[in-house]
């Protein structure tokens, strides 16, 4: 991983942030991580696991024991499909 001083961010943000695109920059103050850069799509790749991984979550705690059919909401409703 890369470090990066927050002064060295200051001084040449672009060039931390070409790193980013490649592998997350840690950004130091005093030796101490304070934050992380990361690229675009290394950040949407990361959302959509995330996003998954809720979806899937969702799916196994939902309860499919009070499904109604569709045709039966669409007669309800009067829609003509």
């Amino acid at each position: 991983m890369t470090h990066v001083s927050i002064s060295d961010l200051k001084t040449n943000p672009s060039e931390a942030i070409s790193e980013s695109l490649i592998y997350p920059v840690a950004i130091q103050k005093r030796n101490k991580t304070q934050a992380y850069i990361v690229g675009k799509d290394i950040f949407e790749k990361l959302v959509a696991q995330m996003e998954d991984l809720i979806d899937a979550k969702a799916v196994r705690e939902a309860n499919f024991d009070d499904v109604v059919r569709f045709e039966k909401v669409v007669a309800e409703l009067g829609l003509d499909l």
